[in-house]
């Protein structure tokens, strides 16, 4: 396939943060008292790519929307403190792939996140050199297809792909009108014309140029 430019979801493509996640959210979330349980690594897994509200609605059905907003945010500074200190797991052969797609073109990551998620990834792993740009809803409010859009603009691509691992991952990059590959790895089980077993399958499946 021919491409100018790779983006790529986080979550379930480039790292598994979730482990990290059930520690943190149940150190934010002890004691509260309208929080019967907190969520599993099953739980958290069934969310990843949600949108915030979309992900305390299905977590947390019973809590207002005022309520559920105030909760993430304190799982976020948790979850955030710990992430940029320790990072998550990355995929097999990820930083290789990404050193030799960054060598010919422009990467760029897309996320349904908070703010400081991505950079917590990046940072924690030492891997900011390999992308061009990013982007995520916690800053723009923007839907993730308006983001593929964006990126991709900012970034001079003609010719993206987008790389995720659900299907909510799928919808949005067939509304930003790019091409969709499936991280078959990750967290989303379903069928795609294009699926990669491992990142490392992402150098030889795709025709890179400008």
């Amino acid at each position: 396939m021919l491409c100018d430019g790779v983006l790529f979801d986080l979550d379930g493509t480039l790292w598994d943060s979730t482990g990290a996640l059930v520690d943190t959210w149940r150190l934010a979330l002890e004691g509260e008292p309208d929080i019967p349980h907190t969520p599993t690594k099953e739980e958290l897994e069934g969310v990843m790519g949600m949108t915030a509200p979309q992900l305390m609605k299905t977590l947390f059905p019973h809590l207002g929307p005022d309520r559920a907003a105030e909760l993430f945010e304190k799982c976020c500074q948790v979850e955030n403190e710990y992430l940029r200190a320790h990072g998550g797991i990355l995929y097999d052969g990820l930083e290789e792939t990404l050193s030799a797609l960054s060598a010919r073109v422009p990467l760029g990551i897309v996320s349904n996140c908070n703010l400081e998620y991505i950079p917590c990834f990046l940072e924690a792993h030492g891997l900011e050199k390999y992308f061009t740009d990013w982007e995520c809803i916690g800053r723009t409010g923007l839907e993730k297809w308006e983001n593929i859009r964006l990126v991709a603009e900012r970034c001079g691509m003609a010719r993206p792909v987008y790389v995720g691992d659900t299907e909510m991952d799928r919808d949005a990059a067939q509304k930003a009108g790019v091409p969709f590959i499936h991280a078959a790895y990750g967290f989303g089980r379903f069928a795609a014309p294009l699926s990669i077993a491992s990142p490392r399958e992402l150098v030889g499946l795709l025709e890179l140029g400008e």
